[in-house]
């Protein structure tokens, strides 16, 4: 029997990378490779790359570095180290990446990573590289295997949706992932199906622009991201569903009344505002102003009044003045985040904002940054330290380091340490779904004690949030 080939891929930025090297271990599992975390013992690594935050390009050329070095030692002791890089550095750099770093072998953008094992027989063929960075006609979901390579973890990601129409000024997406395109409702409920009887009792739905999903419906009607939240509230041991990333133009009536409605549909939404100027927002491309992030937040926490927000900023945007920075500072008092990302404006090769008047020196955009992160911290403690001595519904994802102890997340995705020292075995395990009493709070996660005679119950017949309060 031939020893199966090991790979190693290396995943950089947002979820959705984490779900595309699934599928690409998966991919690959029928061409006799194996996966595997030591990075010394693979023999083919593939660097499936980010091109969103700051010189996020020259750490995969950092990378790129370490693993010449490491093929020189394979091939000093007679054996070889195959290279690939996909995701959106792939994408965007194309040949200048060979040109840069011709230890590649393999380049694969977002879209055509399905093309991958043509792409290592092109290469073994002609030991030469290999690089396919098309927006091909056939979806790459219709020709990735049904079967799940491994396991899933307790919470899964989901791919829904992929692509931008809105072109934000700052933003490489719809260069490097395309327009907009929704897979079919059909297609999603089943590999939800999968992953749910393979183990998955969480699972998070994902799009570069989430919320605007139009995916055909079995009828051949289009559905909407509501409507398919809706019918994956119907598989019975789905415990939870959340999405992420949203764009405030695309919240509309329908995904609010969802949050009120669908019980499995958790009370925790990432809604990026990115500032509080409307002048930066235009400058931006964003298509909302801040009024209409307002009325939004507002219709949400009407419809669910329990709802926790998290969003994205950018700080030092070409032309941001003291005042325009200072009403992001006001908005953020007014709205009121429980996380928050937050970075300084950093300029994209081939997006407009790059060559934009008025770039800001970096120590002014440092200075702002570090203003903003404050209050985002600060209300982020507010928020952890509010839930001490409440009970929440805690979803168990694995057993934590010390003995009785299962870390778990709330509703809020808040990361809880469950202490449950005189829990007998069996009594709690991962992908219960149980009802905890908060004790304490800390910079990043919290700390709880199960409510006694609850475990059991609650893996018989789940309950979302609402039925806990």
């Amino acid at each position: 029997m031939t020893e199966p080939r090991k790979i190693h891929i290396k995943t950089f930025g947002c979820q959705m990378n984490v779900y595309d090297s699934e599928r690409i271990a998966e991919l690959l599992a029928p061409q006799g490779f194996a996966e595997t975390s030591d990075v010394e013992d693979a023999d083919v690594v593939v660097l499936n790359t980010c091109h969103i935050r700051e010189k996020a390009a020259e750490k995969v050329y950092s990378e790129l570095g370490r693993l010449q070095q490491l093929r020189r030692r394979r091939q000093a002791a007679g054996g070889d180290l195959l290279i690939g890089v996909a995701g959106c550095v792939a994408q965007a750099e194309g040949s200048a990446l060979l040109e840069r770093a011709p230890q590649v072998d393999i380049v694969v953008g977002p879209q055509a990573y399905h093309r991958l094992p043509e792409l290592l027989h092109r290469h073994a063929r002609s030991r030469s590289a290999a690089l396919d960075t098309d927006f091909p006609l056939e979806s790459k979901f219709d020709r990735l295997p049904e079967e799940l390579a491994a396991a899933p973890d307790i919470s899964a990601f989901l791919t829904v949706q992929e692509g931008c129409d809105k072109f934000c000024t700052f933003c490489v997406v719809p260069y490097t992932r395309g327009a907009e395109a929704s897979r079919p409702a059909a297609a999603i409920l089943a590999e939800a199906r999968r992953l749910v009887d393979a183990g998955a009792r969480e699972i998070t739905l994902l799009g570069q622009n989430v919320n605007a999903y139009r995916g055909a419906g079995p009828a051949g009607e289009a559905w909407d991201l509501a409507r398919l939240i809706g019918a994956l509230a119907e598989i019975d041991a789905l415990r939870r569903i959340r999405y992420t990333t949203s764009h405030p133009r695309d919240l509309g009536a329908a995904l609010v009344a969802a949050h009120r409605e669908v019980e499995k549909l958790m009370p925790f939404l990432h809604l990026p505002v990115q500032s509080g100027s409307d002048a930066v927002l235009r400058a931006m491309n964003r298509r909302h102003t801040t009024d209409d992030y307002r009325r939004t937040v507002e219709r949400l926490r009407r419809a669910r009044p329990d709802i926790a927000l998290s969003s994205d900023f950018i700080v030092g945007f070409p032309g941001e003045s003291e005042r325009d920075f200072r009403a992001t500072l006001a908005l953020v008092e007014e709205i009121g985040f429980a996380q928050a990302f937050s970075f300084k404006y950093s300029p994209r090769p081939g997006t407009p904002a790059a060559s934009m008047r008025g770039q800001l020196k970096d120590h002014l955009k440092s200075e702002r940054l570090a203003e903003l992160q404050a209050l985002l911290a600060r209300q982020s403690a507010a928020f952890q330290a509010a839930t001490v001595g409440r009970i929440l519904p805690v979803l168990l994802e694995r057993p934590g380091r010390h003995p009785g102890q299962l870390v778990g997340r709330t509703p809020y995705l808040q990361a809880v340490h469950v202490a449950a020292p005189h829990a007998r075995p069996g009594d709690l395990i991962p992908g219960d779904l149980i009802e905890v009493r908060i004790t304490a709070s800390h910079a990043h996660s919290l700390a709880a004690e199960p409510l006694a005679g609850r475990a059991g119950a609650a893996r018989r017949s789940p309950q979302g949030y609402a039925a806990c309060a």
